[in-house]
C-alpha cells in the first residue's frame, strides 16, 4: 500500500493493482483493488467499463449502480439504502464509473462492486471481485517505561510509505512529523490527540494522562548537619499501590546515581553537595520528589598567603598580607609573628600602613571553622632601610663641672639597620651635630638608643631640643 492524494486533497491508502474484470468485450476496471481511509474523510473509488462495440446489435447502457449486498431479487444499489443516499455521488460520464463517498464511517468497510446493464437480454456484467474499503479512526496507542510514556499514533492500514503526523496537547499543535511522541509519565493532567498532516481534521481521539498523586517522601540520616567523610543515606518512600521502584539523580545530572530505595554515602565528600532527588515509578505512573539539599562542611584546605608588594619591602612602606583557605563554612583568620604568644590581627588582612625594621620577621595566619583548624606556611619579611636619620647623644661637661646630655643626628645609608640590635651607622656614614657653648667644654660622646626614618618627626625632636634648652643660645647646627 501506499499514500495517494485524490483529486479534492482526500488521503486515501490504496493498492496499486490495476484489476481488469472481464471477458468477450464485457469489463469493469478498477485503479485500485483496495482502499484504507480515515474515518470522516473522502474516497474515491475508481472504475471504467466496456462492452462489446456491436452496431449490428445496438448495445446500450440501460443502468449503471454500485452495490454491496445482494437480496433474494438481486444486488440492492446504495442509492436506494438510507446510510449511503445522501453520502456517495457516481461519476458517469461515458465509460467512466467513479464513486465518491463522503463522511466515511467505520461501518462502511465492505467490498463495493460496480454493475451495469444493457438493454439486452444477456447483456449486464458485475465487476467482481471488486474494491475492498477499510474505513479507520486513528488510535493513539501507550507504551509506558520506567519514566516516560511513548504515544503512537496508529492505523489499521499497513503503508509502504508513513505519512507525517500532527500531534495535540490539550487541543493545541505541539510536534508534527513522528508518528510517536514521548511524555513524562505523571507530571501533568494532559490530553493528547494526533493527526495525519495536511488532514488535521480528522484527529484521533484524545488520551488521557492523568497527575500522579502518590504521596511521596525523602528522608535524610543524619538530618541536621553533613561533615566530610561522614555518612549520609537519603531515603525515598511512597504509599504508591502495586509498590513502587526508586531511581535516584542529581540536579543537571542525565545518569541516575541508584535505583535502589535507598542512595547510600559511606565517606561523603564536598564533590558530593548538590540537590538530589527520586522518583517513584509502578504500572500506574511515575512521580519525582521534591529537591532535597546536601551541603557537605570541611575544615579549611589550601590555606597559604600573599603579600603585597611582593618583591621588596622597604621602610616606612605600606605592606598586606592576606590569608586565604578553602573551607566550608568560611574560616575566621588570625595573625601570628614567629614565636609570638599574641594573635597580631583577627582580619584576613594584616596590613602595615608604615612598616619599620622592627617589623621584620617570620609571619603566619591561621584558618579555623567549626570544623577544623589549619596554619600557613611562614612567610619571610625583611625590611629594608631607608634613608633616614639616627639619634644619638653626645655626653658633655661644663666648666662648672657638671655633665650634659644632648642628642646628636646621623644620617644612615641603605645598609643601615640590618639587624635586630639596631646599630649605630658606621662612622663614616653619618652628619654630627656640632655646637658652641660659653664655659662648655666638650669632654666626650657616647652612642646610644633609638632611631627616626622621617624629616617630620626630625623637626619634631629638634624644636623639643630648644624648648628644653639643651644648648645654650648661642650654639647653633
Amino acid at each position: 500500500l501506499v499514500l495517494e492524494l485524490a483529486a479534492d486533497g482526500v488521503l486515501v491508502f490504496v493498492l496499486l493493482l490495476n484489476a481488469v474484470l472481464g471477458q468477450n468485450g464485457w469489463s469493469v476496471t478498477y485503479t485500485s483493488t483496495h482502499i484504507c481511509a480515515l474515518k470522516g474523510s473522502t474516497v474515491d473509488i475508481d472504475c471504467s467499463y466496456s462492452y462489446p462495440n456491436d452496431r449490428n446489435r445496438g448495445i446500450m447502457v440501460q443502468e449503471r449502480f454500485w452495490f454491496i449486498r445482494n437480496e433474494y431479487y438481486g444486488p440492492v444499489d446504495l442509492r436506494t439504502d438510507p446510510d449511503y443516499s445522501h453520502r456517495i455521488k457516481h461519476h458517469f460520464h461515458e465509460n467512466d464509473c467513479t464513486l465518491r463517498i463522503t463522511d466515511l464511517r467505520e461501518r462502511d468497510s465492505a467490498e463495493y462492486k460496480f454493475r451495469f446493464i444493457t438493454n439486452q437480454s444477456d447483456g449486464s456484467y458485475t465487476g467482481s471481485p471488486g474494491v475492498t474499503l477499510t474505513v479507520t479512526d486513528l488510535q493513539v496507542k501507550r507504551g509506558k517505561s520506567s519514566a516516560h510514556t511513548e504515544l503512537q499514533c496508529h492505523s489499521s492500514c499497513d503503508v509502504i510509505d508513513p505519512p507525517s503526523y500532527v500531534w495535540y496537547k490539550n487541543g493545541q499543535k505541539i510536534k508534527e512529523e513522528a508518528s510517536s511522541l514521548r511524555v513524562s509519565v505523571g507530571d501533568d493532567d494532559s490530553s493528547y490527540s494526533c493527526a495525519i498532516k495536511g488532514h488535521e481534521g480528522y484527529r484521533s481521539a484524545a488520551v488521557c494522562e492523568k497527575k500522579n498523586n502518590t504521596i511521596f517522601k525523602v528522608t535524610v540520616s543524619p538530618s541536621n548537619e553533613f561533615r566530610e567523610g561522614g555518612a549520609v543515606t537519603l531515603t525515598c518512600s511512597s504509599d504508591a499501590n502495586p509498590a513502587a521502584t526508586y531511581v535516584w539523580y542529581k540536579i543537571n545530572g542525565r545518569t541516575p546515581l541508584s535505583e535502589e530505595r535507598q542512595l547510600v554515602f559511606s565517606s561523603i565528600q564536598p564533590s558530593d553537595s548538590g540537590q538530589y532527588y527520586c522518583t517513584a515509578v509502578n504500572k500506574l505512573g511515575r512521580k519525582r520528589s521534591e529537591y532535597i539539599s546536601i551541603n557537605v562542611n570541611y575544615a579549611p584546605k589550601f590555606v597559604s598567603v600573599t603579600v603585597s608588594p611582593s618583591n621588596e619591602f622597604r621602610e616606612g612602606g605600606a605592606v598586606t598580607l592576606t590569608c586565604s583557605s578553602d573551607a566550608n563554612p568560611a574560616a575566621q583568620y588570625s595573625w601570628y609573628k614567629k614565636n609570638g604568644q599574641k594573635p597580631l590581627s583577627n582580619e584576613r588582612q594584616l596590613s602595615f600602613s608604615s612598616i619599620q625594621p622592627s617589623d621584620s620577621g617570620e609571619y603566619y595566619c591561621t584558618a579555623q571553622n567549626k570544623v577544623g583548624r589549619k596554619r600557613s606556611e611562614s612567610t619571610s619579611i625583611d625590611v629594608k632601610c631607608g634613608d633616614g636619620y639616627r639619634l644619638g647623644c653626645i655626653r658633655y661637661r661644663c666648666q662648672t663641672g657638671t655633665f650634659e646630655t644632648v642628642p646628636v643626628l646621623k644620617r644612615c645609608s641603605n645598609r643601615c639597620l640590618k639587624n635586630e640590635e639596631h646599630k649605630l651607622c658606621p662612622k663614616t656614614s653619618h652628619v654630627q651635630l656640632f655646637f658652641f657653648c660659653k664655659k662648655i667644654t666638650m669632654l666626650a660622646f657616647s652612642a646610644a638608643i633609638g632611631h627616626i626614618c622621617s624629616h617630620s618627626w626630625l623637626e619634631a625632636v629638634l624644636k623639643q631640643w630648644k624648648k628644653h634648652k639643651l644648648c645654650p643660645e648661642t650654639s647653633h647646627v
